[in-house]
């Protein structure tokens, strides 16, 4: 990657489920809040240390594996946009935001670093120096520019609850608002296949524990999760203990639910004996929900469509431990269902042949959450 980078003049010193048209929360002016708190740690971000992380990632990764349609220049392309997520995973944006920059690259670059633009825009992302997005020469810079990219748009409130030509146009302020919309498909298939060029990345797969990434955000186990570092499946992170202030039943739920680690997931068990012999004893996503708050006093309906209605809408800037978090699907019929634990972490029984397991909360793309007590 770096010797195909080095002939075409990228300076690489210098960052699923198709991810849809998530759609905004309606139900309250809350519920559309930034969920980008989890990443405010990001606002002082550490130039150098992001450029060396970009370095090691790419180093021995290679793009002659990547074929997606609707690339006409990939000697060029690729490279960049191999820049763009080792700088996403570098900082540890989930996978949503890297294609979001995918996406913005495409629109406004065709992803190229062009050194020339509508009045003084330049580079992948046609960044302007003249309205503060750095000098010419950092512009040009394929992880400098990344970085601004993602910079921006994690200061963008509620941007995992948009759609991507919307978080798009929140960064950019373009006067084609609606144009990065042409490009999500393409970008989803792009991250996902230079994802799995990079040296570590295994045989991975759309699974957002599988991607490599070390963050250099520096930040704390409480903001993110991202500081407990990879939690084996089924497993308690060293460290973790349920928030004093956490809401009594809240506490029993979740203290219900951690007794179910490592138990396989069944779709349609009912999780009332996640522990025995029969299948259908086990728990899905929202059977582990229903149970757990079950055996605090709280009467939960069934499923997800319908846990999604319960109790009261509130910002993903505002949790706290026992609130349920959805993903996957649309704000108003999610496919998925967890419980926030505090610290950063969620409980969650995922999907067939994985286990309930505990994930940092920078993991999830959220569409809703929904304060039960």
């Amino acid at each position: 990657m770096k010797a195909l980078a080095a002939g075409i003049g990228v300076v690489f010193l210098s960052p699923i489920l198709l991810a849809g048209t998530g759609m905004m929360l309606a139900s309250s002016a809350e519920a559309v809040q930034s969920s980008s708190s989890f990443s405010n740690c990001l606002t002082d971000i550490d130039s150098d240390k992001v450029a060396e992380q970009v370095i090691k990632i790419l180093d021995g990764a290679s793009g002659k594996d990547v074929d997606i349609e609707g690339l006409d220049l990939p000697a060029e392309q690729v490279p960049n946009a191999a820049t763009i997520v080792a700088a996403g995973l570098s900082l540890d944006v989930p996978k949503k935001g890297q294609i979001i920059a995918l996406a913005t690259a495409m629109q406004e670059s065709r992803l190229r670093n062009l050194g020339y633009g509508d009045r003084d825009s330049l580079g992948l992302f046609q960044q302007r120096p003249s309205q503060g997005w750095g000098s010419a020469q950092q512009i040009r810079d394929p992880t400098y520019a990344s970085e601004q990219f993602y910079k921006h748009l994690l200061k963008v409130d509620g941007w995992q609850q948009m759609t991507v030509t919307q978080a798009a146009q929140a960064v950019q302020k373009s006067g084609l608002p609606d144009a990065y919309a042409q490009w999500e498909n393409l970008a989803t298939a792009l991250q996902a296949a230079i994802v799995k060029t990079f040296p570590g990345a295994g045989d991975a797969t759309d699974d957002k524990d599988e991607q490599p990434s070390t963050s250099t955000t520096g930040c704390a186990p409480g903001q993110d999760g991202s500081g407990f570092g990879r939690i084996p499946e089924g497993s308690v992170p060293k460290g973790y203990s349920i928030p004093k202030d956490a809401d009594p039943k809240a506490r029993k739920a979740i203290e219900w639910a951690m007794h179910q680690l490592g138990t396989l997931y069944q779709w349609g068990g009912s999780c009332t004996n996640a522990h025995g012999p029969d299948p259908m004893g086990r728990c899905d996503c929202s059977s582990l929900m229903q149970q757990a708050y079950a055996h605090a006093g709280i009467t939960l309906t069934r499923t997800t469509y319908t846990q999604v209605n319960e109790g009261k809408a509130v910002s993903p800037a505002h949790l706290k431990p026992g609130d349920l978090i959805f993903s996957r699907g649309t704000a108003a019929r999610p496919e998925h269902v967890g419980m926030y634990m505090g610290e950063g972490l969620v409980i969650e029984a995922p999907r067939t042949t994985k286990p309930v397991r505990i994930t940092p909360i920078k993991d999830w793309d959220i569409l809703a959450v929904r304060r039960v007590l």
